[in-house]
């Protein structure tokens, strides 16, 4: 791994000042915070990685796919620019394909990030 990250990771604000991935990440148990935690940052160091860490959803959006307790699998959505890794939204994965509301949420959130109308917190 790198001595310096490559990308900043900041978590996406909404117009309330919320930032919902950090929200849903501390409703998380300590281990699977651990745990997705440390697969933000090999991107965070090791960027570019494919799978099966990272997928590209679309144009400017990826995904971290982490394996959690219990057997579930967690991803964050992600879009990146200016060096930036912006972690725009969460969930626990329950089929197989991301849902088309989750979808919309995080192009919803990426289109507000690139178009510079959000504030930012670099963690």
């Amino acid at each position: 791994m790198n001595d310096e990250p490559i990308l900043n990771v900041i978590f996406f604000h909404t117009d309330s000042g919320r930032a919902p991935v950090q929200q849903w990440l501390k409703n998380l148990d300590k281990t699977d915070r651990k745990t997705i935690g440390g697969d933000i940052q090999l991107v965070q160091f090791c960027w570019p990685l494919g799978m099966p860490l990272v997928k590209k959803t679309e144009n400017s959006l990826w995904e971290v796919r982490s394996h959690i307790s219990a057997g579930r699998i967690a991803r964050v959505l992600f879009t990146i620019g200016d060096n930036e890794m912006v972690l725009l939204h969460a969930f626990i994965k329950k089929s197989q394909k991301i849902s088309q509301k989750d979808l919309n949420l995080a192009r919803h959130r990426r289109n507000l990030w690139h178009s510079g109308r959000n504030i930012h917190e670099q963690v």
